[in-house]
């Protein structure tokens, strides 16, 4: 496994009840009969490949705390290149509109709608069951007034020209190569939210333009890219008449995410 020492960290500490504080200040506490059982039960379901996250019912992502189920994508660390490039775009009371095109847990419109108190968004998603997550998750942080949901697929039927800024991580992983994934993935993770077609780049060819067409002039958009995606995403959306396109790497180095204008006039 990736991340064996923080992994037992966090399920030591979830079924201890304790916080990271508590860890530091008593390491050698001793855990009841009841602890131990429920660390057993955890343990088991790990040594299964189940995400951690999965496991205990949420996951941390930029500055929030997120319930996931195997219904929604994990928040993945990487995927906060996103929120560098949004942020840095949007100031902190600016008032603006976002549109999150599949939405999943809420993780992207969530974050910035934390961070951006002047800020409204709508999520769109396919799955019902992803919705009531992202639902759960907009109650949990007090978001109810500022974000609201909707079943659809991808921009279809949103009103056009209607978002300053818009946001996706689609699908890109290409259908043959999932079955080489980690178990975490090719087992636990909705299926729909990691398969990109033949060539990985299937939500791409609908979102170059559908995104154009519900941002307003001037308006921003950034999108999640797989490995090696960078050149064909950003001829796609210069295809559909995006200006102003950048690629950005993530900690790691690797190009990560695709963002761009809709040109005035367009």
């Amino acid at each position: 496994m990736e991340s064996p020492v923080i992994d037992s960290r966090q399920l030591v500490e979830a079924a201890a009840g304790a916080r990271r504080a508590d860890m530091i200040g008593d390491p050698h506490r001793a855990l009841t009969h009841d602890q131990l059982d429920a660390l057993e039960a955890m343990l088991v379901r790990r040594e299964r490949r189940e995400p951690v996250g999965q496991i205990l019912g949420r996951k941390g992502f930029w500055k929030i705390v997120l319930a996931v189920t195997p219904a929604v994508l994990s928040p993945r660390p990487e995927t906060e290149t996103i929120l560098d490039v949004v942020l840095a775009r949007f100031g902190e009371h600016q008032a603006f509109s976002v549109l999150d095109l599949g939405v999943g847990s809420g993780a992207l419109l969530l974050a910035v709608l934390s961070e951006r108190p002047s800020a409204s968004g709508l999520g769109v998603d396919i799955s019902e069951d992803a919705l009531a997550v992202a639902r759960a998750n907009i109650a949990n942080l007090g978001l109810t007034g500022r974000a609201t949901l909707l079943r659809g697929d991808w921009a279809l039927g949103v009103a056009p020209e209607s978002f300053d800024l818009v946001l996706s991580n689609p699908p890109y992983i290409p259908t043959l190569e999932i079955e080489c994934l980690q178990p975490e993935v090719r087992i636990h993770e909705p299926r729909i939210a990691i398969d990109g077609g033949v060539d990985g780049l299937a939500a791409y060819r609908r979102l170059a333009g559908e995104i154009l067409g519900v941002l307003r002039p001037r308006g921003f958009f950034a999108v999640e890219i797989g490995a090696g995606q960078a050149a064909a995403v950003v001829a796609l959306f210069a295809d559909a008449g995006a200006a102003a396109l950048e690629t950005h790497n993530d900690l790691a180095g690797h190009e990560r995410v695709v963002s761009g204008e809709k040109a005035l006039g367009d």
